[in-house]
């Protein structure tokens, strides 16, 4: 292959730099998304009203890169509360349109308002008596004349610069999306643990389903010995239960002391008989504890804040019930 076949095409447009042309770019589809908030009237009210007192669920449609959109707004207003789901309109006239029920919301989201996929099923959707909302950047189209409620999403220009790849549109519509969902989200009083319930596997459910009693070391795995035993036994159980460290522990089951490997070291540093030595001159007192009900990323910060690899876990009575360590909570991966 000649060189020359690698050249770029000559275009006769100036050419722009690439670091300026992205600032343009981002300016653009910020200044749209910025008109969008000060174009937010009463209509926006009336869609939230439509969505509060809908008894179905909200249905998003939309084609091509607004069917893209489209579906990202379905997922954000499902894991925030508002029972959602995206339909393509091409595969609604092929019967997915059994889907929606007269108890249904239809948000449809078109920049022109004119695609045949979408106005060729506003029919049926009316004729079942669900409410429809549409979202476009033609408040003229065919699509926002025959919603129940339309949204304006139009912008002054894309930020392709042949102005013919849906940029700022897209962007105006997804913002406009979210602030549905967000205000939603408010007004529904979901919280961080009803979002958690929605997101059990990823990271924020984690931080926030998973507590202390669901990672901790129960019955026989717990390290413990009673305060009157040799220092050996003590080092023994420390052994057995892999912990690194074991709970001495009162008549009345609460710990009064902790041993853990760095005491060892430490000791053994300081040339210490171990052959004599006591639990209680070694041990530390008043060991830090946290209870089963905390959520296990408690547990963590209690660990960064203390400089400590372990926990005791007492219940209401101070009475040892479990015992975990660092790597407990990187095994259940709350850190």
């Amino acid at each position: 292959m000649s060189v020359s076949k690698l050249q770029p095409k000559i275009s006769s447009k100036p050419i722009v730099q690439p670091i300026e042309l992205a600032r343009q770019v981002l300016l653009i589809e910020a200044r749209a998304v910025e008109a969008l908030s000060q174009r937010l009237d009463a209509n926006f009210e009336r869609v939230l009203e439509l969505i509060l007192q809908c008894r179905g669920r909200v249905v998003v449609s939309g084609i091509g890169k607004s069917g893209h959109i489209a579906n990202k707004i379905a997922s954000t207003l499902a894991s925030t509360g508002t029972p959602a789901f995206f339909m393509h309109p091409a595969e609604a006239s092929h019967g997915d349109l059994g889907m929606i029920t007269k108890d249904d919301v239809v948000l449809m989201i078109s920049n022109s308002g004119e695609g045949d996929e979408l106005l060729a099923i506003v029919p049926m959707i009316k004729r079942m008596g669900a409410k429809l909302i549409s979202m476009t950047g033609n408040v003229n189209s065919a699509l926002a004349r025959q919603a129940d409620v339309h949204l304006d999403a139009a912008v002054a220009q894309e930020a392709c610069p042949l102005g013919l790849a849906p940029t700022a549109s897209t962007t105006a519509a997804l913002a406009l999306g979210d602030a549905i969902a967000v205000v939603l989200l408010d007004v529904r009083g979901f919280n961080e643990q009803d979002f958690a319930r929605s997101h059990p596997g990823g990271l924020l459910g984690r931080r926030l389903l998973v507590h202390v009693s669901d990672v901790m070391r129960t019955d026989d795995a717990i390290p413990q010995v009673a305060e009157n035993v040799a220092f050996s036994e003590a080092l023994l159980e420390m052994t057995r239960k892999g912990l690194g460290m074991t709970a001495i522990v009162n008549t009345q089951g609460k710990p009064v002391g902790i041993l853990t490997d760095g005491d060892l070291r430490r000791i053994i540093e300081q040339g210490a008989d171990l052959k004599t030595a006591s639990i209680a001159e070694i041990m530390h007192r008043n060991p830090h504890t946290i209870t089963p009900k905390k959520l296990a990323v408690e547990a963590v910060e209690l660990m960064d804040e203390r400089k400590i690899n372990s926990l005791l876990v007492v219940d209401e009575f101070e009475v040892l019930v479990g015992a975990l360590n660092m790597h407990d909570l990187l095994k259940a991966k709350v850190v």
